[in-house]
């Protein structure tokens, strides 16, 4: 297991967005974005990088909306008995904010990803900025169907991959969203994996160690680079 050493915070100027980097090669062969869920910071993802490939580059991303003392957001977001009812405009803003994050790095393949919320975000960003990344990762997340107006055409996509993990007894995000999600992506062509753990709404190590098999393929030279032009 691999030790990392994240960087104190600091704050990309162009997009405003606070991250911590991490990289224990001096010639990484990607990147990774991890997002955290909302009422969490970029710190609560820090223990998934021990367990991803040592030679990328990891960079822990804080929400822009600030909830608490040390709890962020990408949006704010309340759980209703129809299901999640969500702030679009804020969704929207913060989907701009990583768009131009992504773009002010120096080019490196990349995969966004994200836990709950962050892996709302993150489908997000893949599905309408597809030449920005490599792939993206939904870990307990789902979808925003608000999103399909800006869905980029096939041939866009057609280079993107993504991940899907899901624990069948999820209470917060139930594994419908899950399905939903698969599903969308089967129907816009773009190539995924979809893998069910029997967990809660969380990360088992299961699920890191095929996501980090998925990350390590889909950060593969033998790939198509993706890199902001």
């Amino acid at each position: 297991m691999q030790t990392l050493h994240f960087s104190d915070p600091a704050r990309e100027p162009e997009s405003g967005i606070f991250f911590r980097k991490a990289c224990t090669s001096s010639t990484p062969k990607g990147r990774l974005l991890l997002l955290h869920g909302v009422g969490s910071n970029e710190a609560n993802l820090a223990s998934l990088a021990t367990s991803l490939p040592d030679d990328i580059e990891i960079l822990l991303l804080r929400g822009p909306l600030q909830l608490g003392p040390e709890g962020f957001a990408w949006y704010q977001v309340n759980f209703t008995s129809n299901g999640p009812s969500f702030n679009q405009q804020q969704a929207e803003a913060s989907r701009q904010l990583l768009i131009q994050f992504i773009e002010a790095l120096p080019p490196l393949p990349t995969v966004i990803a994200g836990f709950s919320q962050g892996g709302i975000m993150s489908s997000s960003v893949g599905v309408t900025q597809p030449e920005l990344v490599a792939g993206f990762a939904l870990l307990s997340g789902r979808m925003l169907r608000e999103i399909e107006p800006l869905i980029a055409g096939p041939e866009r996509l057609k280079n993107v991959s993504a991940f899907i993990a899901h624990g069948h007894r999820d209470n917060v995000l139930p594994v419908d969203w899950a399905h939903e999600a698969d599903a969308w992506l089967s129907r816009i062509g773009v190539e995924h994996q979809t893998h069910f753990y029997e967990m809660s709404h969380e990360i088992v190590p299961q699920e890191l160690a095929d996501f980090s098999q998925w990350l390590n393929q889909t950060l593969s030279p033998s790939r198509k680079s993706h890199s902001p032009e």
